[in-house]
């Protein structure tokens, strides 16, 4: 007696120690997709842990971007394909996106704390009123500006976040846009090529600022991404599209010679340069045409 006891009770300590189990945050099995009658890519299956990291890769037409639009139900998909333990497209109220981008006019005088606002009301039909919002719902209000003023200090841009975005550089309008996506607290955030056409600097300080995001948010982060380098040392997880599949690991598992090579069908090169960036020698993807997605 006394010993099935002190079983049931260490049964229990141990379920109250242990975290509950979750779903990953995103989970595809045998997954495909097809955009214009081209299937992009197929037989994808893959996890992706809550609060990770993680960076997709591959050349361009390859499917990247079009595996973010599958993740938020934007185009059909075969197989499964599940985002915050829901079908991929039910969840999207949950998900904060940065599209690929172009860059602002250097005259527009939208300030950048103006277009971080549009995250939690951008939606809303109509135009503001100045003052309105103070005067009919001053709790609201105060809490807009409250979740206002406080992701714009986590993405680091307060000094800036006043000036029109077209007079802040790359990488400022880069975080500003960052904190547009936050505003309404997501737990998945899609960056879709987020270090296009910034400088190397503005490169490593957003990647830094998005593992800093997932470690002290808990928000899991799926970046695009075509070089690996100025990111490699802050993710946990790569996935590697090519050839119409994808693989998925730690960056050590995925970019390597022999896992890269194995996902095409033929000899691929990953070197090394005297400062240990990788550099991956890609063969060109079969069948491509410009326009075609990414």
């Amino acid at each position: 007696m006394t010993e099935t006891t002190t079983e049931s009770r260490a049964a229990e300590l141990t379920s109250e120690t242990q975290p509950p189990a979750t779903h990953p945050a995103i989970r595809m099995r045998d997954a495909s997709a097809v955009v214009g009658g081209r299937t992009v890519w197929s037989a994808v299956s893959l996890d992706v842990r809550a609060g990770e990291f993680v960076a997709v890769m591959g050349p361009n037409g390859s499917g990247k971007s079009t595996l973010l639009k599958v993740l938020m139900g934007l185009i059909p998909f075969a197989g499964t394909v599940e985002v915050l333990g829901e079908k991929a497209g039910r969840s999207n109220k949950r998900i904060g996106y940065v599209p690929q981008r172009r860059a602002f006019g250097a005259n527009l005088p939208v300030r950048g704390v103006d277009v971080v606002a549009l995250g939690l009301d951008g939606a809303r039909w109509g135009t503001p009123i100045p003052g309105l919002g103070r005067l009919v719902a001053p709790r609201r209000y105060r809490e807009r500006r409250r979740r206002l003023q406080e992701v714009i200090e986590l993405v680091g841009a307060a000094d800036y976040a006043r000036r029109p975005i077209g007079r802040c550089s790359g990488g400022e309008q880069q975080r500003l846009l960052i904190a547009q996506a936050l505003a309404r607290k997501p737990e998945l955030l899609l960056l879709d090529e987020a270090l296009e056409s910034l400088d190397v600097a503005s490169q490593s300080s957003i990647s830094a600022l998005v593992r800093d995001i997932c470690r002290d948010e808990g928000v899991t982060v799926m970046i695009v991404a075509h070089d690996v380098n100025p990111i490699l040392a802050y993710l946990d997880r790569v996935i590697y599209i090519g050839a119409g599949a994808a693989v998925s690991g730690t960056p050590e598992q995925v970019i390597t010679a022999d896992q890269l090579s194995s996902l095409y069908g033929i000899p691929v090169e990953v070197l090394h340069d005297h400062f240990g960036r990788l550099f991956v020698v890609e063969p060109a993807p079969s069948g491509h045409h410009p326009g075609e997605p990414q």
